[in-house]
């Protein structure tokens, strides 16, 4: 598996996210729908990966800068067709290297709270985030579930 930054040309990642957009739209009412279009995942303080095995994509996820200490973990996915084969842990794990990298103290997330989003809390958890209230312009909601992870230096 080969992880790397990516400028979000390739059709392979258009549908993918296409797929993380649909889903979370089915599971979410559209208030609590936070996952970001192409467009919005372009800004310059989102970084973009993709995670690769030869030609196959086997997911994506991205960091957004909150602050000069405090950053997001955004558009984790896994096609359906790839799930549980490590891609999102790999993912996960890389966004979290980067952000101590950065000097972050703190890396946080936004995830829906309903059954369907189970898998994402127990990755989430495995990887040391605990439940915390809402950060940046979040506001409490019954549909989200916010998590944060505390970053040493």
């Amino acid at each position: 598996m080969k992880i790397e930054l990516d400028d979000l040309s390739r059709l392979e990642i258009h549908a993918l996210l296409n797929e993380h957009l649909r889903s979370m739209r089915a599971l979410s009412p559209p208030e609590s729908v936070h996952a970001l279009d192409l467009a919005a995942l372009r800004r310059p303080e989102i970084t973009f990966w993709t995670a690769w095995e030869g030609a196959l994509l086997l997911g994506c996820g991205a960091l957004m800068e909150l602050s000069l200490t405090h950053g997001e973990v955004k558009s984790m996915r896994t096609p359906e067709s790839r799930r549980r084969t490590g891609a999102g842990r790999a993912l996960l794990m890389h966004i979290i290297e980067v952000a101590r990298q950065r000097g972050y103290e703190r890396l946080s997330l936004e995830t829906g709270s309903m059954a369907g989003f189970e898998p994402a809390h127990q990755l989430y958890a495995s990887a040391g985030f605990v439940d915390s209230g809402p950060f940046g312009s979040y506001v409490a909601d019954p549909n989200s579930r916010f998590m944060t992870l505390g970053l040493r230096p």
